[in-house]
């Protein structure tokens, strides 16, 4: 096994926690929201402390996922496919090619949006929970983000099949 190799699967290890806790947030988010729409501005600020901790946690592996995904898998899927470095527009371009994500723009809608939560903190509450929602909404894309790194990756070592 090269160096590389046994990087990846040690990056696939960490994501893999960092993947588990955002499925277990999601969960508990679901559970949340089938009484009662609370992501908006009415009710939300009369939710329990425990209950908007769960939004903070889901946001931020949510984040660290889409960053851990773009900085560190992605590059290094293109590296071990023998393609070497290149810039991160043709990196997401190749993943975009491989199918390992759905679409270049998409990709960037996603950052964008976890962005605007994780360091701009939108000035109006119905906005925040707008994009809330929309990353909650997009948990089966990150998943599917995921799995399919994995299984490009699985191309080109059998440590990760």
């Amino acid at each position: 096994m090269s160096d590389k190799e046994s990087i990846l699967i040690r990056r696939f290890a960490k994501l893999e926690k960092h993947f588990q806790a955002l499925r277990d947030y999601h969960t508990l988010i679901r559970t949340l929201l089938s009484d009662e729409d609370i992501l908006t501005p009415e009710r939300f600020n009369f939710i329990p402390p425990r209950d908007k901790a769960v939004f903070d946690a889901y946001i931020k592996r949510f984040a660290s996922i889409q960053d851990f995904l773009g900085a560190k898998i992605f590059p290094m899927l293109v590296e071990i496919s023998g393609i070497g470095s290149v810039k991160m527009t043709e990196v997401l371009y190749l993943m975009e090619r491989e199918e390992v994500i759905d679409s270049i723009d998409h990709w960037i809608q996603l950052r964008e949006v976890r962005n605007e939560l994780e360091h701009d903190y939108p000035d109006e509450l119905a906005e925040a929970l707008e994009d809330l929602r929309f990353c909650i909404d997009q948990f089966e894309e990150i998943e599917g983000y995921y799995h399919r790194a994995k299984a490009f990756a699985g191309r080109y070592t059998d440590a990760l099949v």
